[in-house]
């Protein structure tokens, strides 16, 4: 596997062996993968005869596919069967088909382009398209800042018991928070308050803030250290509340129509995993602290970071909405999965949700 290829995932599955898979020995892979896909079932010399444009004999094809046997790339359900792809046959065979392949998915362009109230909703039917139009389950995470840096804040009297603090997070996250006082603010405390919690916290990490600096502002709050007191918790409600990650999903039952994932334990505890939500939340984890340039994950079979689907591949890709917002949107199938399809959907998802966010 190639060390800069942005689609690479887990261990090197290709061996010094691996270097002669040219020519007629990759179609050859390529065309047993493919008919698979289709079919599910093994496939043998005399399709891939009829199947390819090389021209070769079906005991020149079964000569190619016993090298790709003994590679590792395909294997032999029983005897007297066809071939399937293996694990690092499938890996190959992603590995040659991201390279620089890129499709537009249209009706999904028209589904994704309709004004959305709230990027909640966005997000719910971006994962319904994503399950429509491919036929397999899907995923998405919502966006989370990584960095929660403060941007500003603004403390105002909301009525003679209240004041409003609203905070505002890089990513133009904004929460706001209503604290209780025992007596109206005049406009200039309000105003000291606004200028001395902005000077020492903005462009500053929520993370970061220390005991002792939260101590030091409310010396300098004088009579108002309450206020900052609860300003710092709001604060502290914003990291805690972009840690409890939301995950959309749909398609699950789609995982029923393969066979080979259909028996009633994978199949229970693959819709048990989107049930519960926490095994998604280890891939998304996973996929934001990859190293793909473009953003596109592929996990197959044993790659996956989930054991409880091992039996699957999962494409995932990170999406960004601009200043450090990043989340994750995937879709889980079996191995024998279109992947030119999948990437192709995810590349447009990820492209839609980055123009409705700029508009």
């Amino acid at each position: 596997m190639s060390a800069n290829n942005p689609y690479s995932k887990g261990k090197d599955v290709r061996t010094v062996a691996d270097m002669e898979l040219q020519g007629r020995k990759l179609k050859i892979l390529q065309a047993v993968i493919r008919n698979y896909l289709e079919t599910g079932e093994p496939v043998g010399s005399r399709t891939i005869s009829k199947y390819t444009d090389l021209n070769l004999s079906s005991a020149t094809i079964r000569n190619e596919m016993a090298d790709l046997e003994e590679m590792g790339l395909i294997k032999q359900p029983h005897t007297s069967a066809g071939r399937v792809p293996t694990d690092a046959g499938y890996r190959i065979y992603v590995d040659n088909l991201l390279a620089g392949e890129r499709r537009e998915v249209e009706e999904m362009r028209s589904m994704l382009l309709e004004k959305q109230d709230k990027l909640e909703n966005l997000l719910q039917q971006a994962a319904k398209v994503l399950a429509a139009n491919t036929n397999y389950a899907s995923m998405i995470s919502s966006p989370s800042v990584r960095q929660n840096k403060i941007k500003f804040i603004q403390l105002s009297q909301l009525d003679a018991d209240n004041i409003l603090a609203v905070i505002v997070i890089e990513g133009n996250l904004i929460r706001n928070k209503v604290i209780p006082v025992e007596e109206p603010l005049d406009n200039e405390s309000l105003l000291k308050l606004n200028m001395l919690l902005n000077t020492n916290l903005c462009g500053l990490p929520v993370e970061s803030i220390t005991l002792g600096l939260i101590e030091a502002i409310k010396k300098s709050a004088g009579i108002h250290t309450e206020i900052v007191g609860d300003v710092f918790d709001a604060a502290a409600e914003i990291v805690h509340a972009e840690e409890d990650l939301k995950i959309y999903t749909s398609g699950a039952t789609n995982i029923f129509k393969y066979p080979e994932l259909a028996d009633h334990q994978r199949a229970s505890e693959l819709i048990g995993n989107f049930e519960e939500k926490q095994a998604l939340g280890d891939i998304v984890k996973e996929t934001l602290s990859g190293k793909s340039e473009t953003g596109i994950q592929v996990y197959i079979g044993s790659e996956n970071p989930v054991a409880g689907m091992r039996d699957c591949s999962v494409v995932t890709a990170t999406y960004e909405l601009g200043e450090g917002m990043k989340g994750t949107i995937g879709i889980i199938g079996p191995k024998r999965m279109d992947y030119e399809r999948a990437v192709n959907a995810l590349q447009t998802i990820m492209q839609q949700l980055d123009d409705l966010y700029k508009k």
